[in-house]
Parts: structure tokens; C-alpha cells; sequence
């Protein structure tokens, strides 16, 4: 039978929930507000909701550039390495940014973001080019004379 007060119990940033032999996994959390996502990067029980406590916190992601155009990502490895070699699973986009940061092989995911952005460089450098290229046409010739 769950208490009345378990939605308004508050759990430390670190967990410290028993899970026990259930199925455990490495996900994001989203906290922050709307238009400002901020994640935790979390173990788990894998059938518990996004905000239920979790066991352990092991970084976090700020997927918004800040003003030197960088996402700034905290993860401690030595326990992501713990959790990992605990047979623990990860997630799918926890897995890319672990490919990044150099824990994980680089997923194949991230190496098609990459194409597909250096090809819409590509694209709108050679739009900038084409409309550079192109003479401007003078107003007064737009314009009918009065006769």
C-alpha cells in the first residue's frame, strides 16, 4: 500500500534507492524547464517512471550551446565502468553520448548526424555563393515611366 506522502517525498540528487534483483539501466532524466532541457544521466530500475527515485546518479547533459557553442557533459566513469561490468543496460542515446565521450565505440547514429549536417553546411554555403553571384537588378528599372 503506497503512503500519501510518497509523492511529496524528496530523494538526494545521488539516489540511494534499494532496487534489488530487478533489471537495471543507464538513461537520461529529463529535469530543467520547457524550452531549457537539462538531463541527468541516471541508473535505474528499468520498469520505474523518468522522475521515480532512481539508484544512482552518474553525470549530466546540457544539450544547449552555451556562448562558446559547447554541450557541456559531466560523467563520472569510474561508476558508469562499475555499473557497466554489473551487466547493467543502456540506453540508446546514453550509448551515443558514451560513443562520443570515448567510453563506447562511436554509434552509427552520430556518424549520420555529422554527414547530414556537413551536407546542409555544403548546401547553404552554396546557396550564399549562388545569391552573391547573381546581379542585383536596379529599382528604376522596375519601375513604368509616366508618359
Amino acid at each position: 500500500m503506497k503512503s500519501r506522502f510518497a509523492a511529496t517525498r524528496l530523494f538526494p540528487a545521488s539516489g540511494g534507492f534499494d532496487a534489488g534483483n530487478v533489471r537495471k539501466v543507464i538513461r537520461f532524466v529529463r529535469m530543467g524547464c520547457t524550452n531549457r532541457p537539462f538531463y541527468h544521466i541516471v541508473v535505474a530500475a528499468r520498469k520505474r517512471e523518468q522522475h521515480d527515485q532512481c539508484i544512482e546518479q552518474v553525470g549530466s547533459y546540457d544539450p544547449l550551446p552555451n556562448e562558446k557553442n559547447e554541450k557541456l557533459v559531466a560523467i563520472n566513469f569510474e561508476r558508469v565502468s562499475y555499473w557497466i561490468g554489473q551487466g547493467v543496460g543502456v540506453s540508446r542515446p546514453v550509448s551515443e553520448l558514451f560513443g562520443i565521450a570515448g567510453l563506447f565505440p562511436i554509434h552509427p547514429r552520430t556518424y549520420m548526424t555529422a554527414w547530414r549536417n556537413r551536407k546542409a553546411a555544403v548546401e547553404k554555403d552554396a546557396a550564399e555563393k549562388a545569391a552573391a553571384a547573381k546581379p542585383e537588378e536596379s529599382p528604376a528599372a522596375e519601375q513604368p515611366t509616366a508618359a
